[in-house]
């Protein structure tokens, strides 16, 4: 999957979970300040990170991704594992 490919579902997904605007999701977003995403919403983006690549993901591995462009990377890292 391409960078693109999953930016694009980012952006579906935080429109609907978050009710955040897609033209607001970009790579460079930052998850908490930019995008308003609480410590609630992330283990909710993690639980949505495992259904989109059958691969857990250990919430404090999680503490370090602050942008969208970190999650971006973090599930094409997780795809092809």
């Amino acid at each position: 999957m391409t960078d693109q490919h999953t930016l694009n579902e980012l952006k579906e997904i935080f429109e609907e979970m978050f009710d955040v605007d897609p033209d607001d999701v970009t790579l460079e977003a930052a998850l908490y300040d930019d995008l308003d995403i609480d410590s609630i919403d992330a283990v909710d983006l993690i639980v949505r990170i495992r259904e989109m690549t059958g691969k857990k993901v250990a919430p404090e591995e999680f503490k370090s991704v602050r942008t969208v462009g970190e999650v971006v990377e973090a599930i094409n890292t997780l795809r092809n594992s």
